[in-house]
């Protein structure tokens, strides 16, 4: 079975409360698979902010559960005032990563539950969020293993995939959004070969897609960022699979940065270039993905990522986490209703719901 990196534990058998949240501290990746257990909303927000789960979908998830977590041992007398602190928590975990616009849709649904529950008993109120987070993450789950039978279709027994960063099971609930199609794959029977781009700064597609590919068994090969192009050049990949955080209404679609230049070279080489990711990340309220807003993240990142310094001190960096790869090198985006140009992404994603 593919990884989970985030689950809800409950402490007692049949309910949900009491209970907390077990994360992958994937900051410690891939020399160390170490747990996080906690119900505190600070770590939450902190393991959000710090990567420790990372990937749009399970951000999400993570911050619905840390909702949870901020009401989970409240001595509130009132339903109102355990959905003033819901809102108040939801305000607070929005705060730690802008890209991604699943966190807002996860958070914008437990705010909805909390301000519609008021009249509920606080025991109450506590148990419909719960469940909603919860929700939120079966939801997620089966999404995603929607999108590796859709994206499974588009691979052929032998074939070899780069992808980018990691949209694997570390990034969602279960079984990833990219490389969900690999996943599939292989349980169809079909044998790939995956090439990861290291991912500079943090390195997610060496430390993370590697690893879990690897603990499936799927036969991958790291490569630095910049050898995407000599590879494409000597024949050895026959498609680009990559998730996304955000996808504007035209196609437009926010990715880890260096996404956008393995999809200039994928145009260049005539190789199909694939979006794989939930209905969840597509925000068709930005008309193109120039409204996306990019985060920026600490120079620190770049320079003494992993604690060497690797430019002089006072050097001056640009960092930001996110790229927007245009549409029109997109071939296409999958999600869990099936398989769409981006000029149709639109249409397709109003009948979603």
């Amino acid at each position: 079975m593919p990884i989970r990196p985030i689950e809800w534990i409950a402490e007692t058998g049949g309910q949900l409360l009491p209970g907390h949240i077990r994360m992958i501290d994937q900051t410690k990746l891939p020399t160390v698979l170490e747990y996080i257990n906690t119900r505190d909303v600070s770590h939450v927000h902190e393991a959000i902010r710090m990567l420790r789960v990372r990937g749009a979908p399970a951000i999400g998830v993570a911050a619905a559960m840390g909702v949870v977590c901020a009401i989970h041992d409240s001595k509130a007398r009132s339903g109102s005032e355990i959905a003033e602190a819901a809102c108040r928590a939801a305000d607070y975990l929005g705060g730690t990563r802008p890209t991604a616009v699943n966190l807002f849709k996860a958070l914008s649904r437990m705010k909805d539950v909390a301000v519609t529950g008021i009249s509920l008993s606080p025991g109450a109120l506590k148990d419909r969020l719960a469940k909603e987070a919860i929700a939120i993450f079966e939801e997620d789950r089966v999404m995603c293993r929607r999108i590796g039978e859709h994206g499974a279709s588009l691979l052929k027994d032998g074939q070899t995939i780069l992808t980018h960063c990691n949209a694997g099971s570390l990034a969602t609930s279960e079984y990833g959004t990219a490389l969900a199609a690999v996943y599939v794959a292989k349980e169809q029977g079909k044998t790939l070969h995956v090439y990861s781009d290291e991912t500079r700064p943090l390195l997610q597609g060496s430390r993370l897609t590697a690893w879990e590919l690897m603990q499936a068994g799927i036969d991958v090969t790291v490569i630095c960022d910049n050898m995407a192009a000599q590879v494409m050049k000597e024949g050895k990949i026959n498609a680009v699979l990559v998730g996304a955080d955000r996808i504007a209404a035209n196609g437009d679609s926010a990715n880890k940065i260096g996404t956008y230049g393995v999809a200039v070279l994928a145009k260049a080489h005539n190789i199909p270039f694939y979006v794989l990711a939930p209905s969840s990340t597509f925000d068709l309220s930005l008309a193109t993905g120039a409204g996306i807003p990019i985060e920026e993240r600490d120079p620190e990142e770049v320079v003494c990522g992993f604690g060497k310094r690797t430019a002089p001190d006072g050097a001056k960096v640009y960092s930001p986490a996110f790229d927007v790869t245009p549409a029109n090198l997109i071939t296409a985006i999958v999600f869990e209703n099936g398989i769409v140009r981006p000029a149709d992404l639109h249409m397709a994603a109003a009948n979603t719901h």
